[in-house]
């Protein structure tokens, strides 16, 4: 695969699934801006990709602040010309029983995980539309086509990813411009980490056990890694990938079956 004439913004790129994309695509030939809120982790991968010769930047941005969106279209289209790919990678995950869940706990999984989809979706969008060529992959989750106990404002946010994610693809199916999901198990990354903490906490049992307890959920037995994420991403930002559009692709082992 060459992408050698096409840039991408990746959000969420300092960490976990966003890194592995980022380096993925300048790999290919893109031009990479990593976006995130942390400064020091889009630097740090911005400038392991500028030691090995491609070419990126990092843009801090908060993807819940609409200002902050705007400006990353300004900054990222400077330093681009003009945006091809947008990786939407940005998440946080919790967990509560329901009759314990806070409505800011709530709100704020809606706020990053379905509205920072959506602005930053809105704001690249149409440049895409006018070059007639793009690609927007939305790194969601398998929680966005199944329930689980304990993780209800998680669940409904990337289900509601995955709802945008289709409307997109109908709006744009004529424009040469794609909009898939890719909905990964439990990946080896900073989230999953915190989600064995969590249970540690709550019932005092070993990490080990936590894993395991995790693992004994999904077919596979293992953490994915975040390059066979990237892997799934990159495939479909290639241009015999323009078929493909609306689909919620899951990385899961075979837990979840069509």
């Amino acid at each position: 695969m060459a992408l050698t004439d096409r840039n991408a913004v990746v959000i969420g790129g300092g960490r976990g699934i966003g890194a592995a994309v980022a380096r993925a695509l300048a790999e290919a030939g893109a031009g990479i801006v990593v976006a995130a809120r942390t400064v020091e982790a889009i630097e740090r991968v911005a400038a392991g990709l500028r030691a090995d010769g491609h070419r990126a930047w990092p843009v801090r941005c908060d993807v819940t602040d609409p200002h902050d969106v705007q400006a990353l279209v300004k900054t990222a289209t400077e330093y681009l010309d003009h945006v091809d790919i947008l990786v939407n990678s940005a998440g946080i995950a919790s967990s509560a029983p329901v009759h314990k869940l806070t409505l800011e706990e709530w709100n704020t999984s809606f706020a990053v995980n379905a509205t920072g989809t959506f602005l930053c979706t809105q704001a690249f969008l149409p440049q895409m539309l006018a070059s007639k060529w793009g690609r927007i992959v939305n790194v969601v989750s398998v929680a966005g086509l199944t329930g689980s106990r304990y993780v209800a404002a998680y669940s409904a946010s990337k289900h509601a990813a995955i709802g945008f994610t289709r409307c997109v693809a109908a709006e744009v199916a004529a424009h040469g411009v794609t909009a898939n999901a890719v909905c990964p198990g439990f990946v080896d990354t900073d989230m999953t980490t915190e989600s064995i903490d969590r249970i540690v906490d709550a019932t005092g049992v070993s990490r080990d056990q936590a894993l395991e307890a995790i693992l004994e959920t999904t077919p596979q037995r293992r953490l994915f890694t975040p390059e066979e994420v990237a892997h799934t991403v990159l495939a479909l930002c290639d241009d015999n990938s323009r078929g493909i559009n609306g689909q919620a692709i899951v990385l899961d082992g075979g837990g979840l079956l069509a």
